[in-house]
Parts: structure tokens; sequence; C-alpha cells
């Protein structure tokens, strides 16, 4: 039996007149004074099939048993829809399928959840728990086929560009690199383990020292990390690396490849190159490392108000500030919730001035001189209807919470702003003040920061770029270290020289041999497609996703081990 002369929603009015068979789900159904209307759909979209007494009597009664979601293979004529009962809001709109044969091919129990994106979306839970009814929805499926477009795009940008995809290991050895690894008992060495790849960074590195000079790969990684609306404990990522490369190469590669994947895939043009500005100085104006550039409201430096009267400000390791436009008509209640916000971003209290009459209004203007007041408007140009909200604080606090306000109040354009972050730190300080790599420990210091390893370690500047869109980091890169000498010292400095030799031996013996100068990049497919389908969570764009504790509701993993398992890998569960 053929289920299908066509796909539902390929029909059209080139198609009038001719029989069809088509297959899918029962969408909708609808009955009208006796003839019964079915919307069936498919992965191609949805056409409305009639079922009239007077065609088929037979295949008309059948119709009647019709639910939601049963599966249905019909026969019948496409026909023009009668004038003025046309449906502008669907692709398929201006005909209609008249059924004179109807097959069904499985029923549906009662669904947990309607199969439509113009209702109310029931609770995450239940739809992670029902998956492959969510992934149903039309939006659902859009986001898994612009995923693969996406992706197909990229393989064939990179292949034109002489690029070879190499697969990499998932059973790899357990390194020090960042987050904690998913970990692999083995059977056949028992106490030892593998472990999941974080990134494939050592592989594609080796790969360089072998001599491919360009590899790239749609990578798995596994990271053990506590999990939020961008993060996945395994997620997917466009691995690239390649050889006698410096920072314009890859900038340059990877404008090109989001300029070739934004045009053919979402048919939306890109502009070329994207602005570049440091860390330090995106740190300053917007507070974070992953700004969003589609609205202003950059932060100002207020330091010259450290010697003034007002003893909030004295003493202070940072003081700063942003306009919010045209928000002066606030009211206290609605100030009240500014400064609990910026509580809740670790800050200890919030100043506020509004632009009155061109001059500052706020119950703390009177500890300030007049000279004071003018040029806190005139660094904020202010203007009449204008609200200045200033944070004075420990400077990573003042970041965080101006940032966060930023985002809180800003309006960002509907357009997709990219933006290079280059010159990161090398190093920075954990929560207990141990040194690690801001990136990763084989990135590359400047060349001029050299000198600074072996002291003044937080002034080493790296060879990075991080590439943003619209406030997310979609992908991060550096130029690498292709000679050991500079690479022991970079783990001599971090203090893990004797760790490092055993850990990345094998790496140190590769770039010993003649390792070409490389560099490399990894854009995170999740978080871009993400951007790309306007979405609010990486879940939306991933097929079968875990929840933000690491779980799959629909499989209920993890789970338990029988003793029988655990006995053969020689585990035993305290």
């Amino acid at each position: 039996m053929a289920y299908r002369t066509h796909y539902c929603g390929n029909l059209g009015l080139d198609d009038v007149g001719s029989s069809v068979s088509l297959s899918g789900w029962v969408h909708s159904r609808r009955d009208h004074g006796g003839v019964i209307f079915i919307d069936l759909r498919d992965i191609s979209g949805i056409v409305q099939v009639v079922f009239n007494p007077e065609i088929d009597s037979e295949t008309h009664i059948k119709a009647h048993s019709l639910r939601s979601e049963w599966v249905i293979k019909i026969e019948g004529k496409v026909s023009r829809r009668p004038k003025g009962t046309e449906n502008p809001n669907l692709k398929t709109g201006e005909i209609e399928v008249i059924v004179y044969s109807l097959s069904v091919l499985n029923e549906s129990r009662s669904l947990p959840f309607e199969i439509v994106d113009y209702t109310s979306l029931p609770k995450e839970e239940i739809r992670l728990k029902h998956r492959y009814l969510d992934l149903r929805r039309e939006n659902m499926q859009k986001n898994i086929i612009l995923r693969h477009r996406v992706i197909q795009r990229m393989r064939q940008f990179l292949d034109k560009q002489g690029f070879f995809e190499i697969e990499t290991p998932y059973l790899i050895r357990s390194t020090p690199e960042g987050a904690r690894d998913f970990l692999v008992p083995s059977r056949l060495s028992p106490g030892s383990f593998y472990a999941l790849p974080q990134s494939p960074q050592l592989f594609k590195q080796i790969l360089m020292v072998s001599g491919f000079e360009k590899y790239f790969q749609i990578a798995r990684c596994f990271r053990d990390e506590d999990l939020r609306a961008d993060r996945q404990p395994e997620f997917t990522q466009l691995d690239i690396e390649q050889s006698f490369v410096d920072e314009e190469d890859i900038m340059s590669l990877i404008e090109d490849l989001i300029k070739d994947v934004f045009e053919n895939v979402l048919n939306v043009s890109i502009k070329t190159p994207f602005p570049r500005i440091t860390y330090d100085i995106a740190m300053l104006r917007y507070g974070c490392d992953k700004p969003d550039t589609r609205f202003g409201m950059e932060i100002e430096d207020l330091g010259f108000l450290s010697s003034s009267d007002f003893n909030v400000f004295k003493g202070k390791e940072a003081i700063r500030g942003i306009n919010r436009k045209e928000m002066g008509d606030i009211s206290r209640s609605e100030i009240d919730s500014l400064i609990e916000f910026a509580k809740s971003c670790g800050a200890s209290g919030l100043c506020w001035f509004k632009v009155e009459e061109n001059s500052l209004q706020s119950p703390i203007a009177k500890f300030f001189k007049d000279d004071e007041l003018r040029k806190i408007k005139d660094v904020f140009l202010g203007e009449d209807s204008d609200l200045i909200l200033i944070v004075a604080d420990k400077l990573k606090v003042v970041c965080d919470t101006l940032s966060a306000l930023r985002l809180h109040l800003g309006k960002p354009k509907e357009d997709f702003e990219f933006l290079w972050i280059v010159e990161a730190p090398l190093f920075e300080y954990d929560e207990d003040g141990t040194l690690k790599p801001s990136h990763h420990p084989f990135t590359s210091p400047r060349d001029v920061d050299l000198p600074f390893l072996s002291k003044e370690k937080v002034k080493v500047k790296a060879k990075t770029y991080d590439v943003i869109l619209n406030g997310c980091e979609i992908g991060g890169g550096s130029i690498r270290i292709h000679k050991p000498d500079i690479q022991r010292m970079v783990f001599s400095a971090l203090g893990i020289k004797e760790l490092a030799e055993k850990e990345f031996g094998f790496l140190l013996d590769g770039l010993s041999f003649g390792a070409p100068p490389h560099g490399g990049i990894a854009l995170g497919i999740d978080r871009l497609l993400m951007v790309m389908a306007g979405c609010d969570s990486i879940r939306d764009v991933i097929a079968f996703p875990k929840t933000q504790t690491g779980t799959c509701l629909m499989t209920e993993s993890p789970t338990q081990i029988e003793n029988m398992q655990l006995k053969e890998l020689g585990i035993k569960i305290l």
C-alpha cells in the first residue's frame, strides 16, 4: 500500500483536479451540518480534507469516529475552496481535498495537552515528559528543522573552504580542564575510568600537530555543571581548528561562515566585519563580557564622586551608573522595586536621580555640591525625564548589578547584532583566590605580555576572541600555545606544572615535534539556534533535552543500576 503521493503542506492550486493519497495526523476536526472537515497534518504542514456524505456516505460515516492525533490515510481529489472560505493563514489555504477513501492507521488515546501553538503551553515538565507529543507542534518542528539546515550549511561552507570533518573520541582520559567530567567506568580495566569530553580541545590541537591544518567537527560535548536556560549537560558545538593563522584569520572565517548561514537559512543579511572591543572596555561600558549592544544605556564611570560629602560613596572601589532615558516619571514604588532588584544582584543599595527642569532631583541631592550635580548630569548627557541610577560597591558587584539593570530596563531592537570581545585576561581568580585560566590553559598569551608570566600574572592578556550575538556568547576561541616551553611557563604560572606534565604529557610531547602555529574556535550550536529561532531556552532547539536538574523526564534517566552490572565494573555504591 502506498501511503502517500504527496505531502499535505506541499499541495497548491497547481494540484486542483488531481487525485492524491495523503497520510498524517488528525490535527483538528470540525462537523459543519453533516460535512466533516479534518485538518490533516504531516511534517510539511496542514491541509483541509473534507468528508461529504454526498460524495461517499460510507467514508463519511467512518470519519465520525476520528479524534485528535489519530493516524490516517485518505484518498481524494484536490479542489479549490469555495470563494470566501479561503484561509490566508495556511500555506494550503486556497485548496482542500474532497475525500472518497479513509483508512485508520492507528488511534491515539486522550492527550495530556493539545498539539497547537496558539494556546497557552503546559508546564515544561509535562512537555518534556511527553516530548514525542511536544515535538509534533509546528514551532518545535520548525526549530529542529532549522537546526538541521544550519548544521548542513556549516558543513557545506567549511568543506568549500578546504576543512576536513574528523571525529574525535568520546571515551578519553579525565583531565583538569575546567568543569567536572562525566566519568565512565571501564569493565576491562577495573578501577579505571574514562571521561566524556568537555570539548575536543586536546585532540584538535594534536590534529594540527599531525599536519591536517584545517579541521572541523559537529562535536558532542559533556560537562557536569549546574544548569540554566542556556546550559545542558550534553551540548553540541561547531569545533574548528586551523594551522598557520592569527586572530584575524579565525575571526574573518567565522564572520564569513555566519554571514553565509544567516543569508542561506534565514534569508537575513548580516553586516561584516563585526564590531570589536576589548574585554576591558566591555566590562567598563556594559559590566559584562557578553553585552547586548542593540540598545545604548552604556555604563559611565563616576569615580570623581569618591571625594564627595556623601558617605555612601566614600572609600568604594567603584562608583558607576546608567541613564535610563525617558523614565523620569517613574513612581516611588517602582524605584523601590529597582532598589530591591539591585540588592538581589549583590549590591548594598541603589542611588537615583531624576532629571527635571535641567537639574537633578533626588533625596540624596542635598549631599552634593552644585558642580558635582552638574558633572553627573553632563557625564550621562542627562535630559528632562531621564532617570540616572548609580551603584557604589566592590568593582565586581558594581559591574554585575549595572549589567543586570541594563538588561532589565533596556529595550533592544528586534535585530541580530554581533560583536567580538578580544584580549581577555589569560588568568582570573576563583572565588577561593586560586589563579585559574580564563579560557583554558592552552590559550596563548600576547607576545608583549610574556614577561608578566613570572610576576603580575593578572596583567597578561590572551590572544582570544569571543563572538557575541544579542547579549549571548555563541562562541569563543583563541590562538593556542604551540611551543612547549611557553606551555610549561603557563602551567608554572598556574602552579600545576607537575600535574600538567602527568595529565597533558602527550600534548607536550606532540608540541615538541614541530607543532605549527594554530588556533581555533567553538561555536555553541544550541545557543546560536536559540537566538536564531527567537527562543528563551536552548531546550526549545534540542530534540531531547535534560531538565535543570540534568534529568530526562521522558526516559526517567539517570536511573539506578542493578547490582550485577555494578559488580562487573568493580563498583560498590556506599
